[in-house]
């Protein structure tokens, strides 16, 4: 007789850790940007608007390529398609260090979204194939707390970074992206002999246990949407199209907010390792909030609450956070801004889960995620414009939390019409 806890914590200890150190590679690496930018202005002779824009044209590579990516994940497996993203992205990276003009940024940025798109919606859809839905939001909030850390880990490590400028003749932007290039590389070949495509392909589960998850599963899938003859037509959904929408206030706000608070630390006065050993501080409450939200959400049918409360708790703290003018109070309220805005999303990436299946499921959650990142090209935009117009790093904060509470308010029309389409 198959254990249920037993076979989901087998599951989870073989799967999780893997995918979340992935994603802690991925984080870094798109992350990383944030700090290169603090040396690489200057080398480049950007202003911030023209850094903003390249950054950002990560996100239009990300977007072309999300749904595709993810449709050929579905046809070609997990180990094969993620190896291809993690060695495509990592060598982008690498070439980043190698900037000499804003035109090589700009393409080098584009090409970095082109090869990492498809990663994220990936290992959500992959969730689907091996969890139950009453632990799915638990598994995305474990997998999303891995974000969390690459921001700890990144931050002191893109200080040290930078401070290792002129070491073996490159500069310290240089060393960021070096460094931060090569282990994604390295990862995506042992993603292609580690990571199991499905359940049933898996080595480590026994028949009895691949038995009884398929047909765990094959009874939650009963009457789903798949869409399986042609996975964009789950575009079309008019629950994947509103959830698209309201889903681009969480990006926008979260990429707002990490790549620029290395730059209002740095308003501190403080030195690069230090705003490094401080930008950890958010982070950790971020993941102790990713765990504990998603949690109680799987307890209960109303997901609704559990997104909707952090977000306006984000966007509450944002807003003050732009207000008070004692440095200690802003950066607290900017960690629990974090905590807000993150904490909710996991929740709200157990809800495609429940109406799609497979190609319509990857496609669903790719177009979702495609068009709510976004949300970081705007931020990356609108942010430094509204910073270069009044010369203040924190005023941007009113732009970011007016959209996370659209965001809320929309999330709770979502959660209207799924329940009227379940009810049905």
């Amino acid at each position: 007789m198959v254990s249920e806890k037993h076979l989901i914590a087998k599951i989870t200890w073989r799967l999780m850790p893997f995918l979340g150190f992935l994603y802690l590679i991925a984080y870094i690496d798109r992350q990383n940007v944030s700090f290169a930018k603090l040396d690489m202005v200057d080398a480049l002779g950007l202003s911030e608007y023209a850094y903003g824009l390249g950054a950002s044209l990560f996100f239009i590579g990300y977007f072309l390529f999300e749904v595709p990516s993810n449709l050929f994940l579905n046809r070609f497996g997990a180990s094969k398609w993620f190896a291809r993203i993690m060695v495509s992205w990592g060598i982008v990276t690498i070439a980043l260090a190698y900037t000499s003009s804003a035109t090589m940024f700009y393409i080098l940025r584009f090409l970095l979204g082109v090869a990492e798109a498809g990663f994220f919606p990936g290992v959500l859809y992959l969730l689907t194939l091996w969890f139950p839905k009453d632990y799915r939001g638990r598994m995305v909030g474990l997998f999303m707390i891995f974000s969390a850390f690459a921001n700890a880990v990144g931050a002191p490590l893109g200080g040290m970074l930078l401070d290792l400028d002129g070491l073996l003749g490159y500069a310290g932007w240089e060393w960021v992206f070096l460094a931060t290039g090569v282990p994604a590389v390295l990862a995506g070949i042992v993603t292609l002999f580690y990571l199991d495509d499905t359940p049933e392909k898996a080595r480590f589960l026994t028949a009895a246990e691949k038995d009884w998850l398929r047909e765990r599963l094959a009874a939650e899938n009963a009457g789903m949407e798949e869409h399986a003859e042609s996975g964009f037509r789950a575009l079309v959904n008019p629950r994947v199209l509103l959830m698209s929408v309201c889903y681009i206030g969480f990006p926008l706000a979260a990429y707002g907010l990490s790549y620029w608070l290395p730059t209002i630390v740095q308003g501190f006065g403080v030195s690069n390792t230090v705003n490094g050993l401080i930008n950890i501080i958010p982070w950790l409450i971020v993941a102790l909030a990713l765990w504990i939200v998603p949690s109680m959400a799987d307890r209960t049918n109303d997901k609704t609450p559990y997104i909707v409360g952090p977000a306006f708790v984000g966007a509450v703290c944002l807003t003050l956070s732009a207000v008070v003018t004692a440095p200690i109070l802003q950066f607290a309220l900017l960690c629990v801004a974090a905590a807000g805005i993150f904490a909710g999303q996991p929740v709200f990436w157990s809800l495609p889960g429940r109406f799609l299946k497979g190609a319509g499921a990857a496609a669903g959650i790719a177009a979702i995620n495609s068009v709510g990142n976004l949300g970081g090209f705007i931020a990356q935009n609108v942010v430094p414009w509204i910073r270069d117009e009044t010369g203040s790093t924190i005023a941007p904060m009113f732009f970011l939390a007016a959209c996370l509470a659209v965001a809320g308010v929309l999330v709770i029309l979502v959660g209207r019409l799924l329940a009227r389409k379940a009810s049905a």
